[in-house]
């Protein structure tokens, strides 16, 4: 029971340091609300404090057009 706990804590506190690393960056201020943003965001809080190790995430992707 205590290691369920002590992994919770941890996967808490990585994505706290991530959701940092977000916002330092400025990727909230940003006003381009697109697929690619929103992914950037997402995989920079996942990566966590590896942020701080060099590692800059970011996504690139193109929403398809309807047809004419």
């Amino acid at each position: 029971m205590r290691i369920g706990r002590l992994v919770t804590f941890i996967v808490v506190v990585w994505l706290i340091i991530g959701a940092i690393a977000v916002w330092q960056r400025g990727y909230f201020k940003e006003a381009d609300a697109n697929c690619a943003s929103a992914g950037t965001i997402a995989v920079t809080v996942i990566a966590g404090p590896l942020n701080y190790a060099g590692v800059n995430p970011k996504v690139d992707c193109e929403v398809p057009q309807p047809s004419q």
